[in-house]
């Protein structure tokens, strides 16, 4: 198998990207059967303008701001720099969306980016299996590998105590904004800017992750891996950007995702913003991020 690996994943003679069981996670699978079934039972006996546009509001903060700005971009690929109480707070946004904490977050991604990379990786890794197997393995399931790699947080992260104690308190971050809701507008605050959000959040994720690894739109691809990422435009507004996923793979520690001529990227307008005001900075953009081994374009059009 390929020695391929990610920054904070490092590949043994014996690690197997392939090898490995689909085992149920209980505290995962519970969290997101809490949210999924409060949001489908009380959703429609409490929605309001008012609970509604709390939703859209909330849900657009977290996801852009937090998930894929904080989280991705920021704390992951290192695609740009901020003041460290500007980081600390755009990853709580990311906490909020509520699938893991930061190193939860950190490692769910780079173990699925190295499987991703070998020649070969578990079904799972690459959403291969039908539509609703893939859902109950990608929210409630994870895969327990045989020979998995090394996996390390580089020091700074691993120590710093704010993101220490998020991870640690990642579900219980949504109590203090419910009971807040709660006083301003009532249960159906609570309902749908909590559970709904939670659970539009975490399926509007791995339906993002479904179909962008598996058909689309490819400006470029890679040589020599296991899966391939795959452009979903229609999807492009709702995940502010993330939805451009091959562009990801072939250029993943670019800050912009949508690095194409008419491909919205409100995750970058908001990089964009935070330069303009200078509080970000080293903002990285494909043609300053190196190219990937493989790396193969099949017509993409870089945007000057």
């Amino acid at each position: 198998m390929a020695a391929i690996s990610t920054p904070r994943v490092f590949s043994n003679p014996q690690g197997d990207a392939v090898d490995g069981t689909v085992v149920w996670r209980p505290a995962k699978s519970l969290w997101v059967s809490a949210m999924t079934l409060t949001a489908l039972l009380f959703a429609p006996l409490t929605a309001t303008w008012d609970s509604v546009a709390l939703f859209l509001a909330t849900s657009a903060i977290t996801i852009c701001a937090g998930h894929s700005v904080g989280m991705h971009r920021l704390l992951i690929h290192r695609s740009f720099a901020t003041p460290l109480w500007l980081e600390r707070l755009l990853v709580y946004l990311g906490t909020l969306v509520g699938m893991a904490g930061p190193f939860g977050m950190i490692r769910a991604h780079d173990m699925r980016d190295w499987a991703q990379r070998q020649s070969k990786c578990h079904d799972l890794y690459a959403h291969r299996r039908p539509f609703f197997i893939d859902a109950w393995w990608q929210m409630h399931c994870d895969v327990a590998l045989k020979h998995p790699p090394r996996f390390v947080i580089e020091e700074p992260v691993a120590s710093d105590p704010f993101y220490r104690f998020v991870e640690q308190t990642w579900m219980a971050q949504q109590l203090p904004w419910a009971v807040l809701f709660y006083l301003l507008g009532g249960w159906g605050w609570v309902v749908w800017g909590i559970a709904v959000r939670v659970a539009v959040s975490l399926t509007g994720h791995w339906l993002i992750g479904h179909f962008a690894h598996r058909s689309g739109t490819q400006g470029w691809a890679v040589d020599g891996v296991a899966v391939q990422g795959y452009n979903v435009p229609f999807a492009s507004v709702v995940s502010f950007g993330e939805s451009f996923h091959a562009n990801h793979h072939a250029f993943p520690g670019s800050a912009r995702l949508g690095i194409e001529r008419g491909q919205l990227d409100l995750g970058f307008w908001l990089i964009s913003g935070l330069a303009a005001l200078g509080l970000a900075r080293e903002v990285k953009l494909p043609g300053e991020v190196g190219e990937r081994d493989g790396l193969r374009n099949v017509g993409g059009e870089l945007v000057g």
